[in-house]
């Protein structure tokens, strides 16, 4: 799956298309060391498949790539840095 990601400098997205149909996790940086990630959007063409957990997992390992934090107000992220316990470094429950 490619996903790609668009960053303005206060607001960006990681996106990817499959089967014709497109996902997204979207955030806002509140500093150079935090993103609040506020909205996971999965068309239901495409749920159960996947996308979304993988957006999400490629949101953490650009955190850590990156040395930010990620808080998670988005309930589907929230819900997967619940059950991924190994994202605690990155994210702020």
């Amino acid at each position: 799956m490619d996903i790609l990601h668009e960053d303005n400098g206060s607001k960006g997205r990681y996106h990817t298309t499959v089967e014709g149909h497109e996902a997204e996790v979207t955030y806002s940086r509140a500093s150079p060391q935090l993103v609040i990630v506020d909205h996971t959007g999965v068309p239901d063409a495409l749920r159960g498949k996947g996308v979304g957990q993988a957006l999400a997992a490629h949101a953490v390992e650009d955190a850590r790539r990156g040395g930010w934090k990620i808080m998670p107000l988005c309930p589907f992220f929230r819900a997967q840095a619940m059950r991924h316990k190994d994202w605690q470094d990155v994210v702020n429950l």
